[in-house]
């Protein structure tokens, strides 16, 4: 199957009846399972249940916009990780979708947590995760958060300048204590995905250069430190990422390094990160691998090349990242106004308005990330219309969804679904145009719980201590 390319054009060409991935749906009822929670269905009265809550009734108690995020989906993709890669080191991305119940759960199935500013690791800790599962990242750790990861004993910071080497060191003599790092290094992969979240070609802020001789240095500089222990190679090609050749060749090139590193110093590194990155089903043309398949194939590599190098395997470890969170959440609207747009060639463009927006989702805007949307509150047996669900922003890039089929009887009032919401949509989310940032609903079993309340207008308002 074809995949979509998240940097596509904002704009479609309407002639186009949106892009070429894009077909009419012939049940606009449907749910297609690989899109949603599991178990997501629709009942008797045609109301999207998400984890035995219909939709409707966690609008109605909650307000919307609201994201909520499926507490059995979200353990189930985690164990699903643990298992499947089993022996290795699995460790949740706390960037993508992070509260103090969500560490709970992540700790709870056994993963590591990967944090990357003070805020994230103290949010971690609180929620119960053991300092010594944190993986602590960054490409400009201040001597605060260095120190505070040391204090408590965080199991890994991964390296990514010879800046930050200085930096430890010095925290460590302070404090009288011994890092355990990785080095970040760039593999000069080209992953397929957007240019902001591909991370390891050369021409980017992460990590140091295998090709320019800064990653075999910045390693045997970690070795020779007195106050290190240097456990070995981090690597991450991007995010969003479906195939696995990239990956294939970026375990030859960290391997590589690996070699190299042994003939410099006469020690095997005892341990390899692959990252992560994998992609999740945002539309119908997405098609990710499944995570026993994955494994499988990490598996392979990993030991073919080691035969090659002549390396005894090392630990092994990865970040799903979004594949964790990202399928069990759910972004739940209300339409205010439907309008129809008249263009050149006598066509027309539907344009569905809805409460939230490019502060509660700025993927869309930021590098044109496509995701699906359906009717929530309702069947409807109306024909599906081209439609493009925008937000209330005083932004014309504020669009959520470019293009769409939904309903011709889409109305006002109406609630709009969208899949694929658990990971960087609510992490990322600001307060542009003075709009308070929507809550964060766990719901498990017909219950709901409160993972993040929403903020209020009073709560800006405190902010702002001016006169």
């Amino acid at each position: 199957m074809t995949h979509t390319h998240i940097a596509g054009s904002i704009h479609a060409d309407a002639a186009q009846a949106g892009p070429q991935w894009l077909a009419v749906p012939e049940d606009l009822n449907a749910i297609d399972a690989a899109l949603w929670p599991r178990g997501t269905t629709r009942d008797e009265q045609g109301r999207i249940v998400v984890g035995g809550c219909a939709l409707t009734d966690v609008a109605a108690e909650h307000g919307t916009p609201t994201y909520l995020i499926d507490e059995a989906d979200f353990r189930a993709r985690a164990a699903e990780f643990r298992d499947s890669f089993a022996g290795w080191g699995v460790y949740y991305a706390g960037k993508a979708l992070l509260t103090r119940t969500i560490a709970r759960w992540v700790a709870e199935e056994g993963l590591g947590l990967d944090v990357t500013t003070m805020g994230e690791m103290r949010l971690a800790l609180a929620g119960g995760m053991p300092a010594a599962r944190l993986g602590f990242h960054g490409n400009n750790k201040s001597r605060e958060e260095i120190r505070f990861a040391l204090e408590q004993g965080v199991g890994r910071i991964i390296v990514d300048s010879f800046d930050e080497i200085a930096r430890i060191e010095e925290a460590c003599r302070d404090l009288d204590t011994t890092a355990r790092v990785l080095v970040r290094v760039t593999t000069g992969v080209e992953a397929h995905t957007h240019e902001y979240i591909a991370t390891a070609h050369e021409d980017q802020k992460f990590g140091l250069s295998i090709q320019g001789g800064h990653a075999l240095a910045a390693l045997v500089r970690c070795h020779a430190s007195p106050v290190m222990e240097l456990m070995g190679i981090h690597s991450h090609i991007g995010s969003q990422i479906f195939e696995t050749h990239g990956f294939e060749v970026a375990i030859r090139r960290t391997l590589r390094l690996a070699h190299q590193f042994r003939t410099a110093t006469g020690s095997e590194l005892p341990e390899l990160d692959l990252g992560g990155g994998f992609g999740i089903a945002y539309t119908p043309a997405d098609s990710p691998m499944a995570t026993a398949e994955l494994a499988a194939a990490f598996e392979d590599m990993v030991d073919h090349e080691c035969r090659g190098f002549g390396l005894t395997r090392p630990r092994m470890s990865i970040e799903p990242g979004r594949a964790i969170c990202g399928p069990a959440g759910v972004a739940i609207y209300e339409v205010g106004t439907v309008k129809v747009v008249e263009l050149e060639g006598n066509k027309a463009r539907v344009y569905v308005s809805v409460d939230g927006g490019m502060s509660d989702n700025i993927r869309p805007a930021l590098y044109a990330a496509e995701y699906s949307a359906v009717i929530a509150n309702r069947a409807s047996v109306a024909e599906p219309v081209l439609s493009r669900v925008v937000g209330k922003h005083c932004e014309g890039g504020d669009i959520l969804i470019r293009d769409v089929f939904l309903p011709h009887d889409v109305a006002p009032g109406d609630l709009i679904a969208v899949p694929g919401s658990g990971a960087y949509a609510r992490s990322m989310a600001s307060n542009y145009n003075q709009v308070p940032k929507p809550p964060l609903v766990g719901v498990r079993d017909g219950d709901t719980s409160i993972l993040l309340r929403r903020e209020t207008l009073d709560d800006l308002m405190r902010l702002d201590v001016g006169q």
